[in-house]
């Protein structure tokens, strides 16, 4: 589909909202936006957030190390938060697109879905855990690494959402604990991952001033 000559990203036509003569209007999209975020924000439960938060607690305990994989904003969000959690939780957590040298060598060796398989087997432990995220619960580099993170007896977290309304997709059946965001929008999902990690380091960090 094109418009002006340009294609449509149809991610954007979706959340785009119309006025009759077609003309768009940005305070119509910015209400849109937030009140389907705040929507989202709304649904996520206190055993979604317990769930990762134990986790992320008895990783620490154990000496365990914390391992994100994720694609695209899903691999910029957990590079945030590993630096948050490394530095502030005292918890050794890696964020396994970060290393682009050792990423890009598997990815041109191995393939791109084995990219994560190849990081966990180097560098996961017993008593480690795998957190991945991917807003359409289907990202095939993802849902292979947890299943060998799996097959290792690994404790695995998916973080995920109902992109365009198609539901957890597989992840679902390949982790031990999930948060599925009640948003279609993958910006929306994408920003839920950082709300959702900010929240269990603040809560763990206010766990441990007690």
């Amino acid at each position: 589909m094109y418009a002006g000559g340009e294609p449509v990203n149809i991610q954007r036509l979706h959340e785009c909202t119309m006025t009759g003569s077609d003309e768009f209007n940005l305070d119509s999209f910015v209400h849109s936006y937030l009140s389907d975020l705040k929507s989202a924000i709304d649904t996520i439960t206190i055993d979604e957030i317990e769930g990762l938060v134990s986790r992320v607690i008895n990783t620490r305990s154990a000496g365990g190390s914390i391992h994100f994989i994720g694609n695209g904003g899903s691999a910029a969000t957990p590079s945030h938060s590993a630096g948050d959690w490394s530095k502030e939780l005292n918890v050794r957590t890696i964020a396994h697109t970060d290393n682009i040298a050792s990423f890009t060598a598997w990815a041109n060796d191995e393939g791109y879905d084995q990219v994560f398989v190849q990081a966990l087997r180097t560098y996961i432990h017993p008593n480690d855990l795998v957190i991945a995220y991917t807003g359409s619960g289907n990202s095939l580099n993802v849902i292979l690494a947890l299943q060998f993170a799996q097959e290792n007896e690994i404790e695995t977290v998916g973080i995920t959402g109902n992109y365009m309304g198609h539901g957890i997709g597989k992840i679902g059946n390949h982790v031990n604990h999930v948060i599925n965001f009640n948003t279609e929008s993958m910006e929306r999902i994408e920003d839920l991952q950082l709300v959702v990690n900010h929240i269990v380091k603040e809560a763990i960090k206010a766990m441990d001033v007690k």
